[in-house]
């Protein structure tokens, strides 16, 4: 989480010159071919059967990013990750079969309530980037349900490659139709050389390996912290300064994601 916001700050530099289909695509296509040459995939078979279930990975993955990207030029990254949060409290509250659970994932959304800047009237909020960041969630829940499945086909790192593949095939196009005079000039390479493994090939990789080992919904909400790594980098490299509002949904989230930890089977 740490490096994936680490990387999303970098990102959001990198914009201006970029903008943020272009710096999608440089760091998606970067990751996949870090990801494929690192993981040898020639010398891997995937099956025939599995390759719908990378696929669907594959594309959420693309899809989410973008989307993210998108929100996150015009909405602050801790409120943007928040937001975002929908799809894997939704993941949550899906596979949930006890009471306890709920209980959890309510009070991460309370959290996220409690980051919407309602009642501060000196505060303008792009809907836009609002709405962007709620759509990328529910990819990010998606990728979450698909990255499962996939997860169940073989070596972690060789699926979480040819993911990343996937997710090229859809970021690169709209990168290059959008900022594809900006992404040519080979001095943003090193920059999305840089994001590519700090927000993609390093996090998707252990994350992989997380989605198998435990069920989903505990994923899920684990990934809780997520705003709150998002908001601390925000404050440290972006200057994006948090109300007590805010703050107090930092709490909310923090807890939904110790009381689940504690007491997951």
């Amino acid at each position: 989480m740490f490096s994936i916001q680490f990387g999303a700050s970098i990102a959001k530099h990198l914009f201006p010159q970029a903008g943020a289909a272009g710096t999608t695509a440089l760091r998606v296509s970067m990751s996949a071919v870090l990801l494929l040459v690192a993981a040898r995939v020639w010398k891997h078979k995937i099956s025939r059967e599995s390759i719908p279930s990378i696929a669907a990975y594959g594309v959420s993955l693309g899809l989410m990013n973008l989307l993210f990207y998108f929100a996150l030029e015009r909405i602050p990254l801790g409120l943007a990750v928040a937001l975002e949060f929908v799809g894997p409290l939704s993941v949550a509250l899906l596979s949930s079969k006890r009471a306890l659970d709920i209980v959890w994932a309510v009070l991460a959304g309370l959290g996220i309530y409690f980051v919407l800047p309602i009642g501060e009237t000196n505060t303008t909020l792009d809907m836009t980037g609002v709405a962007l960041a709620l759509i990328a969630g529910v990819f990010w829940g998606l990728y979450i349900i698909f990255g499962k499945k996939a997860a169940k086909n073989g070596g972690s790192l060789v699926i979480t490659a040819w993911g990343m593949a996937f997710a090229a095939l859809v970021s690169f196009p709209v990168g290059v139709f959008i900022n594809g005079e900006q992404i040519k000039n080979p001095g943003l390479w090193p920059m999305g050389l840089l994001i590519a493994i700090l927000s993609s090939a390093l996090p998707y990789s252990l994350e992989m390996k997380a989605m198998r080992n435990m069920p989903a919904k505990t994923f899920g909400i684990l990934m809780s912290l997520e705003p709150v790594v998002a908001t601390f980098m925000g404050i440290l490299l972006l200057q994006e300064h948090l109300t007590l509002t805010q703050w107090s949904a930092i709490a909310c989230i923090i807890a939904a994601s110790v009381g689940s930890t504690a007491t997951a089977k």
